[in-house]
């Protein structure tokens, strides 16, 4: 049976790499027997990507990941690649093999647990949608998991997105509503079903792959998804891609405890290094309002929206866990996110 095979790797656009992608027709072997080595390698014009100069344009796509493409039907995937030098080295844009790296080097020992919660904002033309054609709308407050068509704009788009995601196998485990009208939040991660692995390896994969069904449904719907950090100025909370994680010992009764406050002292000593890597325009959105801590300042409480690193209450009752990262931006690569916060905690050069 032949399959229409989606191809889907990050361009070398700045400040903000952007989804490309290109199909191609295989044959293949049933669903519950394919792994990604079946999916060929392919080539692409990185010269019209940001990637390659016209002279030495060709690069390399490494199939990494692959699951049901949902839009198209059954028996069609899509299929995250990895961006290669035609010499075999990643290429400077494959975030993905940093992170590789950062687990070769004894982060993946460690038993790494990621969940990603990605904000978005939807646009029609260049107003969010709820919003008059001029001035403003009701101030926020009522939007935050609103109910109603006064109160909640776009959500045939969102369910249509929670649909495809879960009917391709996408680690998708809620969505919601958020404070700003026309904004919206899905989160990728651990669902505590059998056979499932959090790893950030998969949890970046899947977060990719959910936003380009963002992107993919918006097209249908003449919406736009955009992961901009502060999408309107003034009073209105921005966009975030808060990461939750932990590792083998945080989850530990025993060792939980003291492995989470070691945690957050490394993470206090190592805040500009992660500031430099978790979005473009990260100051307009961490300005110590709207549910964020201060972009030049470091803080952590229990169960405190405002800090840099919250304790969840359940943890801190409980003494182990998991801890959430509320600094990385809507625009953020969750490759480059979960690579920096393993080099830290894991104490990786």
């Amino acid at each position: 049976m032949f399959s229409i095979c989606e191809y889907i790797w990050m361009d070398g656009a700045t400040p903000t790499q952007k989804l490309r992608s290109k199909t191609r027709i295989l044959k293949l072997k049933p669903f519950d027997k394919l792994n990604a080595a079946d999916f060929p390698e392919w080539g692409f014009d990185g010269s019209s990507t940001y990637q390659a100069p016209g002279n030495k344009s060709d690069l390399v796509l490494k199939p990494i990941c692959f699951v049901k493409d949902s839009y198209r039907g059954e028996h069609h995937y899509l299929v995250m690649c990895e961006v290669f030098n035609p010499d075999g080295s990643p290429h400077p844009t494959n975030t993905r093999a940093e992170l590789r790296k950062v687990l070769d080097a004894g982060a993946g020992k460690e038993e790494p647990w990621f969940g990603v919660e990605q904000e978005y904002t939807l646009f029609r033309n260049r107003i969010p949608l709820g919003w008059p054609d001029k001035g403003y709308p009701a101030p926020q407050g009522p939007f935050y998991c609103g109910i109603g068509a006064d109160e909640v704009f776009g959500r045939e788009l969102v369910e249509r997105h929670l649909q495809c995601c879960v009917s391709a196998g996408i680690m998708i485990f809620g969505v919601n509503a958020e404070v700003m009208p026309g904004q919206w939040e899905f989160q990728i991660g651990y669902r505590h079903i059998e056979g499932e692995s959090a790893d950030p390896l998969t949890i970046s994969d899947h977060a990719w792959l959910a936003r380009y069904f963002l992107y993919r449904l918006g097209e249908d719907f003449k919406i736009t998804a955009t992961l901009d950090n502060k999408p309107i100025k003034g009073n209105w909370n921005g966009a975030g891609q808060h990461t939750n994680f932990s590792i083998k010992s945080m989850r530990d009764s025993k060792t939980g405890k003291a492995v989470i406050e070691k945690s957050i002292a490394l993470l206090s000593k190592k805040h500009q290094e992660h500031i430099e890597v978790y979005g473009h325009g990260l100051s307009e959105r961490l300005t110590g309002l709207h549910e964020t801590c201060h972009i030049d300042e470091f803080k952590h409480g229990v169960a405190d929206r405002g800090a840099s690193i919250r304790i969840p209450l359940h943890v801190s009752k409980k003494g182990y866990g998991y801890l959430e990262d509320r600094r990385p931006g809507a625009n953020a690569d969750p490759y480059q996110v979960s690579a920096r916060i393993l080099k830290t905690i894991c104490e990786i050069n």
